[in-house]
């Protein structure tokens, strides 16, 4: 300031100087410590951008590529797969590093920069962290971490992808970005420090988190180059995708009053594909068409292969099919109108009985048409149904649905309604038999219903057997091997009965059988 002696208001103007120089000093440590942190978290948010490209952009598309091709794109996919893990364990290694350094610093993300003022300038946690006891000339566990994970990535690249061609600029990238000690002279003009010492040692806490935010970056777009390198080196550079469509995607067919959705995106595709071929399809300006088969109602499917030339010669076959479904016009409506419904069992509804019921309308969807019975149960759907009728010797079926245009279709029909025809009572599969005493002791009795279409089983629980002049004998279960002493004086001519025949049945839902009548053995 001035020299020589100097007055006490000279003096207050001298400090009040010294002041304004420390404030001004202190607002520009501010705006670059506010600059770095914008700068901190723009990097931080492309980096975020970069990932989420990656992973649900190209490296789906190069999974997709991989399962349609994968002789050309396998292996691709393979050395990705591994420079992601690579690039992985690096990044989150780092992702560590910020968050432990934040908290040693005592920074604070709900505060402003202005307010983390303080904890964004501290120098401490940086070197102590890469340092140890912060002595720049003693780098630590972490820093000695950080280098190999840095080095592995790269190592990954180099030998992966060194004798690539096509990915010499990835390997070239990352040779150049991705490192930890400076290049033969380069140390000189970093005030003779090294990369650890330059990146770190002494750094404010802003400024260390901004250096491995570069290094996370770097890491993130070597592979967003890897991935976009992968894709463009297989395709054909003869094909020019030059042309673009509308493609629809819809139901073939929808019922009235259902809800339907069609979706409509942008297609690219190339005019002009060299050898390409189409079997079976008119080519026209790089598109196969061809006329679906509509002679007969019913579902259709309509497949090929298309094939092409790649820029190495080699034929690429793309296989394809669609499934489509044919159903009856107006004009056919009108001709075929009406409906058809026929009972599974002989034409007959059974009463207590679950009766499979087939039914159809010509020209409807069979997944859209209904039956209802009065006086009786329904279910099922499709045109296949059971009906379990109640009372009364007729039932009225009626089935229903909708034809194409929309237009309702109901036609009723009468069904007689009869009871279970009654069991019968069985020796050698007959009511009435003939046989020689002897063999009497050998037969089983059994319970059957002839000419029933229905599957269903007995089991004789008991009966009595009965010989002229001796008493009834009851016998449980079904075999007539204890009646042997009751047929010894039983002479040609004579009749031995078999009555009061108690079984149980399987498949007749529940009922209670009606008296089984006697079987009758003649004796010869």
């Amino acid at each position: 300031m001035a020299q020589g002696k100097q007055t006490p208001r000279q003096k207050m103007i001298n400090l009040m100087y010294l002041v304004f120089i420390a404030m001004l000093a202190m607002q520009i440590d501010q705006e670059i410590i506010r600059s770095y942190n914008d700068t901190n978290q723009t990097l931080t948010d492309t980096r975020a951008l970069v990932e989420e490209k990656n992973d649900k952009i190209f490296e789906k598309t190069l999974e997709a590529k991989a399962e349609n091709t994968p002789e050309t794109y396998s292996k691709p996919l393979e050395d990705y797969r591994g420079l992601k893990v690579k690039a992985n364990d690096l990044v989150s290694f780092i992702e560590g590093i910020k968050t432990n350094l934040k908290k040693d610093a005592g920074y604070d993300p709900k505060l402003t920069v202005t307010d983390n003022f303080v904890a964004l300038n501290n120098t401490e946690p940086s070197s102590k962290t890469f340092f140890n006891k912060g002595d720049e000339n003693s780098p630590s566990k972490i820093s000695a971490d950080l280098k190999q994970k840095v080095e592995n990535l790269k190592t990954y690249i180099t030998q992966t992808f060194g004798n690539n061609p096509d990915m010499k600029p990835i390997v070239d990238r990352a040779n150049k970005t991705l490192i930890t000690e400076w290049a033969k002279g380069e140390k000189v003009k970093r005030n003779n420090k090294s990369w650890l010492q330059y990146k770190f040692y002494g750094q404010p806490l802003i400024a260390a988190l901004s250096n491995l935010e570069v290094v996370q970056s770097e890491a993130r777009n070597i592979q967003s180059d890897a991935l976009m390198s992968m894709l463009q080196e297989k395709v054909d550079a003869d094909i020019k995708f030059d042309a673009y469509q509308a493609i629809v995607s819809a139901p073939a067919t929808v019922v009235q009053g259902e809800p339907a959705e069609a979706k409509v995106a942008i297609g690219n595709y190339s005019s002009n594909v060299p050898g390409l071929s189409m079997p079976g399809l008119t080519v026209q300006n790089g598109q196969g068409v061809a006329k679906l088969n509509t002679g007969a109602v019913g579902d259709h499917k309509f497949s090929g292969k298309i094939s092409f030339t790649d820029v190495n010669g080699k034929v690429i076959e793309l296989p394809y099919d669609h499934t489509y479904k044919v159903i009856a016009g107006a004009q056919e409506l009108k001709a075929q109108k009406g409906a058809i419904i026929t009972a599974d069992k002989m034409n007959v509804l059974y009463r207590g009985l679950p009766n499979p019921v087939s039914g159809s309308i010509l020209g409807a969807d069979m997944s859209g048409i209904s039956l209802s019975a009065a006086g009786a149960s329904v279910s099922g759907s499709g045109g296949k149904w059971i009906v379990s009728p109640g009372a009364g010797n007729t039932v009225k079926l009626t089935i229903s649905g909708r034809d194409p245009k929309g237009g309702v279709i109901s036609q009723a029909f009468d069904f007689r309604v009869k009871n279970v025809p009654p069991p019968q009572g069985q020796v050698q599969g007959k009511n009435v038999v003939a046989m020689p005493a002897s063999s009497i002791p050998n037969q089983n009795v059994s319970v059957a219903m002839p000419d029933f279409d229905f599957p269903v089983s007995f089991t004789v629980n008991s009966f009595l057997f009965k010989v002229p002049g001796r008493a009834a004998m009851l016998v449980n279960g079904s075999s007539m091997s204890s009646v042997a002493a009751l047929t010894k004086n039983l002479r040609s001519g004579d009749i031995a009965a078999v009555y009061n025949i108690q079984a149980t049945a399987t498949g007749l839902g529940g009922q209670a059988l009606k008296q089984i009548p006697p079987v009758i053995i003649n004796v010869q």
